[in-house]
């Protein structure tokens, strides 16, 4: 009964639904996009170098004659690699942590929470960057570096709903009857603090598309051969007096990608909070 309010409240959002269907579009484009293509993302069309649109490529060729179409397919999948995975690593580290600190209290408390705030107290991009150098130019340290990022943001937001949920009755009658912490963290904690946590990946995960273009760009993240959305820009940035539209392409797909992922949280945040009133 619980999914089904959930469900209808979140098909009101029509904004949202759009945005969960582009987001499963990208998700089909990924895992399947290149084998329905005519062309392989890194087969070069001599004859065809910074070619214009047309029947044959749709986009238009990069500067080596490479599909613009293809190679945007292609970068989908690094794109959602990094949101995936780098919002995995704070769920299975960060959230655990969130929620020993904000149930034990303490010591412990004092002392997670201290190491968060120094974290927190790095702009997210500038430690990106410092993971990423001392890790090795990667697609994959590069979404270690996300990861890392975002642990301490979920870590403070896994113990602050921890801390008003130790205080309800069913909690304490739990403690009162000796339950292992593991089984309350299981039976009552995770359960109450999952909308919220699911709400905060859904816009973390735009987030980090965000920092893994950023650090392509930069020649931190997908090397080539790899294909991301923010290699694809540095390539286009290195041609821009050459020609110019290449470069709103890649551009393009991380903007929908991001703004779909915002309002996919927002509609997501409707759906699960029953205080809030639909649209």
């Amino acid at each position: 009964m619980r999914f089904n309010l959930v469900f209808r409240r979140f098909m009101g959002e029509k904004i949202a639904v759009i945005s969960a269907i582009y987001l499963l579009f990208i998700l089909f484009c990924a895992l399947f996009g290149n084998g329905l293509l005519p062309f392989a993302p890194n087969t070069s069309d001599f004859d065809h170098i910074l070619s214009a649109p047309s029947a044959t490529h749709w986009l238009g060729t990069d500067e080596l004659g490479r599909d613009i179409v293809s190679r945007l397919v292609a970068g989908s999948s690094a794109a959602l690699q990094a949101g995936i995975i780098s919002i995995l690593i704070p769920l299975f580290i960060g959230v655990p942590l969130g929620i020993l600190a904000g149930y034990t209290g303490g010591a412990v408390d004092e002392i997670l929470m201290r190491i968060v705030e120094a974290i927190l107290a790095i702009p997210a991009i500038l430690l990106a960057l410092g993971i990423t150098a001392a890790l090795g130019v990667s697609l994959w340290n590069a979404m270690i570096a996300i990861g890392i990022v975002f642990t301490p943001q979920f870590a403070r937001l896994a113990r602050g709903q921890t801390l008003l949920i130790r205080r309800e009755p069913y909690v304490e009658s739990a403690k009162i009857s000796n339950a292992h912490f593991i089984w309350i963290m299981r039976k009552h904690i995770m359960p109450n603090i999952a909308p919220v946590i699911i709400v905060q990946a859904s816009f973390n995960l735009s987030f980090a598309i965000i920092v893994e273009a950023s650090l392509s760009f930069l020649g931190l993240g997908a090397q080539d051969p790899q294909i991301s959305w923010g290699n694809m820009l540095r390539h286009a940035y290195s041609m821009i007096e050459v020609n110019r539209i290449f470069i709103f392409y890649p551009g393009i797909a991380i903007m929908l990608t991001v703004l779909a992922g915002n309002f996919l949280g927002d509609g997501l945040r409707i759906a699960l909070d029953p205080k809030i009133k639909s649209r």
